[in-house]
């Protein structure tokens, strides 16, 4: 799952290259830290934060039964 969200980070971003995503887990939820570049920021939420919320509904339809819920969190 980490791999398809850094692909699809790289794909909305102006500077990919600077897309880091740290995976744990907290609370039986599987969570990704989400670092790009300050200027990327607002194009991985989107407009009323569509864009997140696409993401997270992407990574939450294709993950297996046992795998808890993903959470994204998007640090500056």
């Amino acid at each position: 799952m980490k791999s398809l969200l850094e692909l699809l980070l790289k794909r909305i971003v102006k500077y990919p290259e600077e897309v880091t995503v740290v995976e744990y887990e907290e609370q039986g939820n599987i969570v990704y830290e989400i670092v790009v570049n300050s200027e990327d920021v607002g194009q991985i939420i989107g407009k009323d934060g569509r864009t997140i919320k696409s993401l997270n509904t992407i990574l939450n339809a294709s993950k297996g039964e046992k795998e808890g819920k993903f959470v994204l969190k998007v640090i500056r």
